[in-house]
């Protein structure tokens, strides 16, 4: 029985997810002591033996993202130290991803060296979902399971049978991710294209398709301050485009992103819980549980199998 050794315990970042893929699996959440010292140190302490366990961590990578990471490292070298037979991490976001390459002299390569830190700490295994780039896959030297929220984005999507919809990649980045959807929903899809001044702002140049009439559905890997999309959302209004549904499978939502993403011209939101949101959000905002995926995930390392059966698309 995969359950006999399994054991899963949450860090700080998001319990209610680890609570949802625990019940998911039939289990306990593990107990573990997390505290900080008066001078900002973490204290971990697992309150339950997991000597020759196959331990299960659940952790996000978001604000505030350092404290995060290192809670999370100390975690894995509690858990090591405590003779865990198995550390896997099921990082539903990871952080720093967008620092996957040096696009100017002198830049660091940030998501490398969260994989290399996760890896000597004492990790066995990264369990993630849409990773900004996909190749920090090969950043590893243990297993990666790289997981997609793209099915259930588009099962709800399909069930709101959405009237003359084009599928959009608010960059050329995420035209591949925009075709995948475009063809689980058989709509057309269009690419805008911008440039960037400075992080976290964007100017949108052309867009390349057809949007005037169209009901425009954004498709994202991730939404940070909002304000990108907000000028894709501006933008597709201007070309004639009806009002819009921005898709994302991490809720960011720096700053004061879910103000600005409450838009008169944005019909939903529709994020999912790799992230932990705020209850007093809008109505607009319809957030999609990953945690029956991350179960069905768990299951499969455990007993064996293939990752790809979760997902529609082959080659996941």
């Amino acid at each position: 029985m995969y359950s006999s050794k399994l054991r899963i315990f949450s860090g700080s970042s998001n319990p209610v997810l680890a609570e949802k893929i625990a019940d998911q699996l039939g289990l306990p959440l593990g107990k573990i002591k997390l505290s900080r010292f008066k001078s900002g140190e973490v204290y971990v302490h697992y309150e339950e033996t997991i000597r020759n366990c196959d331990v299960f961590l659940v952790q996000s990578l978001s604000h505030p993202i350092n404290d995060f990471f290192v809670e999370l490292l100390v975690m894995i070298d509690a858990a090591k130290r405590a003779s865990a037979r198995t550390i896997n991490i099921v990082l539903p976001y990871y952080g720093y991803a967008r620092q996957e390459r040096k696009a100017a002299p002198r830049e660091p390569i940030s998501a490398k060296m969260v994989a290399d830190v996760l890896t000597t700490v004492g990790a066995s295994r990264i369990i993630t979902i849409d990773l900004h780039a996909p190749a920090i896959q090969g950043f590893f030297n243990i297993p990666v399971d790289h997981l997609t929220a793209l099915d259930l984005i588009s099962d709800y999507l399909r069930a709101k049978n959405i009237a003359n919809p084009v599928i959009v990649s608010p960059d050329a980045g995420r035209a591949s991710t925009a075709e995948k959807l475009a063809n689980q929903l058989d709509s057309p899809f269009a690419i805008m294209i911008k440039k960037r001044p400075a992080h976290n702002e964007s100017v949108i140049t052309h867009v390349i398709g057809e949007v005037e009439g169209y009901t425009p559905i954004i498709i994202e890997d991730m939404i940070d301050t909002g304000t990108t999309i907000v000028n894709v959302v501006e933008g597709l209004k201007e070309r004639g485009a009806h009002d819009v549904f921005v898709c994302a499978t991490h809720p960011l939502f720096s700053g004061n992103a879910l103000q600005k993403l409450d838009h008169p011209n944005i019909r939903e939101v529709v994020v999912t819980d790799t992230i932990l949101l705020p209850d007093d959000r809008s109505d607009r905002f319809k957030v999609l549980s990953v945690a029956p995926m991350l179960s069905e995930a768990t299951k499969i390392i455990m007993e064996g199998g293939s990752i790809s059966t979760l997902f529609k698309t082959a080659g996941v």
